[in-house]
């Protein structure tokens, strides 16, 4: 029996139910797997408010690094006993043990640990798309990242600056410009306090960026276009202020001949080989000290409701994990 956390019904973080869970053997082409560090994401909170509908009773959570307990018949790139961390469907990854796919699976390599794993594969294969594939940074640009305190938003201001870009972040409170600027950034702006957009403008001698990249949503939708350079990239990766409200075309697109992107993990590393190489190009910059991973707070498993309530509070200040 596995501890695991499920949801009976979507809403609240009160929802989020630890219960005893049997697990079974893999089947031929999958692994079973004990969690040893579990990642916490804001698209859990989506799939657990029904914002993303689930299939219900399920579990929830992308993501995690542990190690290989037993593999299916069919296996042959992973061992008993392997290292390993994953970040993607079938979700579940809140539990202390479970059975897997293989091939959403990554080996780690010496060096990186499972709590630094479980920290950043979803960040980091997210930050990894948004500057080598979404829009393809290059040295000399600056461009705008909202909620730069926040997991994605540390790790891209480094690998931004690993390659000679900079970054404007915006921030919802004073308490996180430092979080920010430790990370890297050029520029924070506090949106709760400030007009982004006038101060992005301000900065960029009213010439606007190249692209944003934007994870909250509604709330900056708006001010993002405004500060866009013409035929600029408006890459849309999250929510965290609410869905976005249907675009207006003809208002909102068209007079600056932009661009609109709505892009996901699983768009860009959908094979297990992918997966490794994204993965792979992530832990070598932290080998290298050009991404350094400071997890703000572990929570137990069963803390799994607590833990939620800090996320959409916005009271983490960087990756949080979960410890079974």
């Amino acid at each position: 029996m596995s501890k695991s956390i499920i949801i009976n019904k979507h809403g609240g973080p009160e929802v989020l139910k630890i219960q005893d869970v049997n697990i079974g053997m893999p089947g031929p082409d999958e692994i079973k797997v004990t969690n040893y560090a579990i990642g916490l994401n804001y698209i859990d909170t989506y799939n657990r408010s029904g914002l993303y509908p689930l299939k219900l009773p399920s579990g929830i959570g992308y993501e995690a690094a542990g190690k290989i307990d037993e593999v299916g018949s069919n296996v042959k790139d992973f061992n008993k006993g392997d290292n390993i961390a994953y970040a993607s469907q079938p979700i579940g990854a809140y539990s202390e043990q479970r059975i897997i796919p293989s091939n959403i699976a990554i080996k780690l390599p010496n060096g990186i640990s499972h709590e630094q794993a479980a920290a950043l594969m979803t960040k980091g294969l997210t930050t990894n798309y948004l500057i080598t594939k979404s829009y393809k940074l290059k040295a000399g640009e600056t461009v705008l990242f909202h909620a730069a305190a926040g997991g994605v938003g540390q790790i891209f201001a480094q690998w931004a600056n690993s390659i000679g870009a900079k970054v404007i972040g915006t921030v919802g409170s004073d308490e996180k410009i430092k979080v920010a600027k430790e990370n890297g950034y050029a520029h924070v702006i506090n949106y709760s306090k400030e007009d982004f957009s006038k101060e992005v403008m301000k900065i960029t001698n009213n010439e606007g960026v190249p692209a944003v990249f934007d994870g909250v949503g509604k709330k900056t939708f708006q001010g993002s276009i405004a500060c866009l350079k013409k035929s600029g990239m408006m890459v849309s990766f999250g929510n965290a202020s609410g869905p976005l409200d249907p675009v207006n075309v003809p208002k909102d697109i068209q007079p600056k001949g932009l661009y609109l992107t709505r892009p996901s993990v699983g768009q860009f590393f959908d094979t297990q080989k992918k997966l490794q190489t994204g993965a792979d190009e992530i832990f070598e910059k932290i080998k290298f000290g050009k991404i350094k991973i400071n997890i703000s707070k572990k929570y137990n498993l069963e803390e799994a409701e607590q833990a939620h309530i800090d996320l959409e509070s916005r009271k983490l200040t960087g990756p949080a994990i979960l410890i079974p």
